[in-house]
């Protein structure tokens, strides 16, 4: 509930790996505070939906 209408940067395409009993095919960009909080990668413009990463 806490992504929905955020954008999120993702890698999508990847190899399906089994997660938690799910079959996922990608990953949530993110990074690891002191004491391991994840905070998700942003962009400080709005970047369009399907925007490729380079």
């Amino acid at each position: 509930e806490t992504l929905v209408g955020r954008k999120v940067v993702i890698v999508a395409n990847l190899a399906p790996r089994k997660m938690r009993g799910l079959e996922s095919n990608g990953m949530i960009v993110a990074a690891s505070l002191e004491g391991g909080k994840p905070v998700l990668a942003s962009f400080l413009e709005d970047v369009p939906i399907g925007a490729r990463l380079k």
